[in-house]
């Protein structure tokens, strides 16, 4: 395929586009190299920096090193200050400058630090002599930088999008610091809690030449251990072509800890070394077995340690030293400070074949009745929170280049995106967004996302203001979603504008908070849209605690341009005219059982495809400890149900039927605290089932974990799929792992996984996908069934290290979270359900941002703007447009479909080859600079 000019439009109206984009051109094309290309590498740092090795000794690399979580016990302010040390003694500003100063004093002594967040701060409250000099440990590659994110991101409930977002934030930061010396050769995620493919890959295409972690399920790590497979080559992609998304992998021996005996920190019980060789020997090779070369790795560090690293470097000094000088008495043992990258080095130089890992290391278990599964779900709120802030950030970071130098400093003050891309990078980290975290924490990652919103607010009406010519104010409803809308409940005349960041055209069904009966509705070109207005239900106005008072919900479908917007004007009617007929959907049809109110069968109308399906919501009921087989908790990471079988919430559910020309909705009512509203739009190819679930009751002293499960007739044969941070989907079979017999204690929580964006059955025929608004975990027990923890409310900390159990309340709800969501479900053959939920799952993470403005607009406002001149072929899609410095823009592009969901795989755009192609394969991510020019 092609399409010319597809990319920026010439805007022609000088009023409203204060940029333009110049494509320049070079011989073979545009301006636009990919971000990661790096200039030659220095002699004195990388690589070549590093400590000699002897051949035929056991190598043990010692690798200083400190995990400083972005959050977890205590605040990211919290932790780098050094303050309440109640909490937990850690102070990440002292750790740097205890490290900067013991580096100093010894040329052979090496340090590894990975997070940026914390280091960006640190570095800008130095001197210009104390930068300087850090240059210096830099560039002699004393200290290295690996992974170099802003944050050790979490693998199962991150989004790939922002995990691109903040790895480009952290190691720009490096970049235009340090130069190619700061750059990270080795990809380090040593605590998240099971390791996902799309991470792995995602680390390979950015250059990385190795990863290595601490964590994986304790029967794997069994067989590798006695396989002499820790280490290996990861094949990331079923789609990209190797090596694209080939990555080392290696999984370190104690964890990320150091040996046990050789802790010095000041947190640790473990003597020094004294001043004399008699020492107890660390036998060093029984680790040696379980690797296939002469070279060990061993992390001397872990968490918030090296606040004094005198403690640390003398007794290593005096470790290496004395080991050493045993050579001459005949051992073969040979000790040396280290990096992951020499030793990653020293691997390469062995020139073996190392075994191939096709699949992810989900879930984790490290003891048999201990799976690392309920985290794929804890603090729904949370991950639905963080998940939306996404959508806006891009948004904000899009409207930031349409608008230009006007966006940062227009008409409603000065806006920018740097506070919420920083708040979503720390969101990003393995404590943040998985729901791991101390609830005071959890409330700090959702004030930082707030005001980072906040700023961008200011950007988008500036440049909404500029593009439409309208300097009218506008108004934000964050609240929508529980029909929340002060303006829409109170004004009889008002416009809606509707953004839409994706590169296509986007159908979009607005529902907003009404106190009128009937309203009329134009779109930018003045034709009259229909309109229905319907009763707030009941679960909504309960949901509320008096937050809004909206008595209907007016109801109208709206289209809006790709990265563009459409205006509507709709003012109230006194007396509406009669509702038109309902026509009946187009796409779908359901039904469902008179006798229990429940789904019955879904039908697609254009395939004139029909499975039986139910859909009902049931809850397990989370371990106490006190149990014969183990006294392991249900925790915030922890998953473990007492019994097999789930309880169920009510076998029947009271429902309500409301259908009009817009929307046919059955609203069912559960229980106090469980009610759904399964809706579909005339023109959907989607079923949208929203539920509600809240407050979780435990005044019976039972935890709770709350599902919604479907039982279909599709025959799945024990095999279901999910996506791996919201890209390529793996196969999961139930009770199986692809690399070793797994020997299964948990029936429910050892066949959980996490599900990022959707997941689905399928059989010869048919394929019922559910696209999810958040990360959540689930499986399929039974065959033709697939099912989604929703809520969790525990009563015991399952003794992981957060010291708390997780039970979410607010000054809202006192009694207990409310967490509403949605899933929208498809039925499709399997060749063409790809179709279906590749854009419908891209719409539900990048979704149309809704602004409005009270009163009669001016006459000449701009009603529609379209940011590109051409839509992008389908398979395209627009991942990144962001501001990277004053004339240029960031651009990112991917093929948002697997090998195996397309005929035809290699996609070119542009046209004429002169100008600019750009072609991309089957999940190909590529990155471009492109210069812009004001005029």
């Amino acid at each position: 395929m092609s399409h010319d000019s597809w990319l920026f439009s010439k805007m022609a109206t000088p009023d409203y586009t204060p940029f333009v984009f110049l494509l320049l051109l070079f011989q073979s094309g545009v301006w636009g190299v990919p971000v990661c290309q790096t200039p030659q590498e220095s002699p004195t740092c990388g690589y070549k920096s590093c400590h000699a090795t002897k051949p035929g000794m056991l190598n043990v690399h010692l690798v200083p090193h400190t995990h400083d979580d972005v959050g977890w016990l205590k605040t990211v302010d919290q932790y780098f200050y050094g303050d309440r040390n109640d909490i937990q003694h850690a102070g990440v500003q002292y750790i740097l400058d205890s490290v900067v100063d013991q580096l100093l004093k010894n040329p052979d002594r090496r340090f590894i630090y990975v997070e940026t967040a914390f280091f960006y701060r640190w570095w800008k409250q130095q001197t210009d002599d104390m930068q300087n000099t850090v240059k210096q440990l830099v560039n002699e590659g004393r200290l290295e930088f690996v992974n170099g994110g802003w944050c050790m991101s979490d693998e199962a409930t991150t989004h790939y999008s922002a995990v691109i977002d903040q790895m480009t934030m952290g190691l720009r930061f490096l970049n235009d610091t340090f130069g190619h010396c700061g750059r990270p050769r080795v990809a380090w995620h040593i605590d998240p809690f099971g390791h996902a493919r799309e991470h792995a890959s995602m680390f390979a295409q950015m250059g990385y030449d190795g990863f290595f972690f601490g964590r994986l399920d304790y029967q794997d790590r069994n067989r590798r251990m006695v396989a002499r497979e820790q280490e290996m080559l990861w094949r990331a992609s079923e789609s990209l072509t190797p090596p694209m998304a080939d990555l080392f992998t290696g999984i370190l021996p104690n964890g990320y800890n150091p040996p046990e005996g050789f802790c010095w920190d000041q947190s640790c019980d473990d003597p020094p070394i004294r001043d004399d060789p008699d020492l107890e020997d660390y036998n060093v090779d029984d680790v040696a077995l379980v690797y296939k070369t002469n070279h060990i790795i061993m992390t001397m560090g872990s968490d918030f340690q090296y606040e004094n690293a005198n403690l640390w470097y003398k007794n290593l000094d005096k470790l290496i030293r004395y080991v050493n000088q045993m050579q001459s008495n005949g051992s073969e043992v040979n000790v040396l400070y280290s990096t992951p990258s020499c030793y990653l080095q020293e691997l390469h130089r062995a020139n073996l074949t190392w075994p191939l890992k096709g699949d992810d290391f989900f879930p984790y278990a490290d003891s048999a009745h201990d799976f690392w599964t309920g985290y794929f779900t804890s603090r729904p709120a949370l991950k639905r929170y963080e998940r939306i802030s996404n959508s806006y950030l891009q948004t904000c970071k899009q409207l930031e280049v349409l608008g230009g130098p006007i966006s940062r400093k227009g008409p409603f003050g000065a806006g920018d995106s740097e506070t919420l891309k920083k708040a979503m990078a720390v969101a990003q980290h393995h404590d943040a967004v998985s729901g791991t975290e101390k609830q005071h924490v959890a409330n700090d990652y959702a004030r930082k996302l707030a005001n980072g919103w906040a700023h961008c607010q200011v950007l988008v009406s500036n440049t909404l203001s500029s593009l439409s010519g309208s300097s009218a104010p506008r108004v934000y409803c964050e609240h929508l979603n529980i029909s929340v809308c002060p303006l829409t409940e109170t004004s009889k005349k008002f416009s809606v504008n509707v953004y839409n960041p994706l590169a296509r055209p986007v159908s979009w069904p607005v529902r907003l908070p009404v106190n009128g009966t009937a309203y009329s509705i134009s779109d930018a070109k003045g034709k009259a849209v229909d309109s229905q207005v319907v009763p707030v239900s009941q679960a909504t106005a309960a949901v509320r605690r008096g937050r809004g008072y909206a008595v209907n919900e007016l109801l109208f479908q709206v289209q809006a341009p790709p990265l563009g917007y459409s205006t509507y004007s709709v003012s109230l009617l006194q007396n509406g005219p009669p509702s038109p007929p309902s026509p009946l959907p187009r796409f779908l049809r359901v039904t469902f059982d008179p006798e229990t109110g429940l789904l019955s069968s879904l039908s697609n109308l254009e395939t004139q495809q029909t499975v039986k399906l139910s859909q009902n919501f049931y809850w397990y009921n989370a371990s106490d400890g006190n149990n014969s087989e183990s006294i392991q908790m249900s925790g915030a990471y922890i998953f473990r149900p007492n019994t097999s079988t789930p309880f169920i919430i009510s076998k029947t559910a009271k429902i309500e039927t409301l259908q009009n020309s817009v929307v046919q909705e059955v609203r069912q009512w559960f229980s106090p605290w469980v009610s759904q509203v399964v809706r579909l739009y005339t023109d959907s190819r989607a079923l949208e089932l929203e539920w509600t679930v809240g407050p979780v009751p435990i005044g019976d002293d039972l935890g709770k974990e709350v599902i919604s499960r479907l039982d279909s007739s599709i025959n799945s044969s024990g095999v279901f799929y999910t996506d791996s941070n919201g890209r390529e989907v793996l196969q999961r079979r139930k009770d199986y792992r692809p690399t070793w017999n797994l020997r299964q204690s948990e029936p429910i929580a050892g066949n959980y996984y996490p599900i990022n964006s959707r997941a689905y059955i399928k059989d010869d025929k048919d394929q019922l996908t559910v696209v999810t608004d958040r990360s959540q975990g689930g499986g399929s027990i039974q065959d033709g069934s697939l099912e989604i923890m929703l809520h969790r409310r525990l009563l015991y900390d399952d003794v992981r290290g957060v010291g708390e159990p997780l039970n979410e309340t607010s000054d809202i709800y006192p009694e207990g979270l409310v967490v509403r969501g949605r899933h929208l479900l498809s039925l499709s053959p399997p060749a063409t359900a790809a179709d279906t939920h590749r854009p419908l799952a891209q719409e539900v993470v990048l979704q149309p941002l809704i602004t409005f403005t009270d009163g009669e607009l001016h006459p000449s406002t701009r009603l529609e703007f379209s940011g590109l001149q051409a839509v992008l072929p389908p398979a395209v899609h627009l991942l990144t447009v962001s501001q990277w410095d004053q004339d240029t823009v960031l651009l990112r592009l991917e093929h948002q479909y697997q090998a195996s969901e397309i005929t035809h795989t290699l996609l070119s755009l542009g046209g004429d080859p002169s100008v600019w192609e750009v072609s991309l394969k089957p999940m190909e991510i590529r990155t471009f600079l492109l210069r812009v020019r004001q005029r």
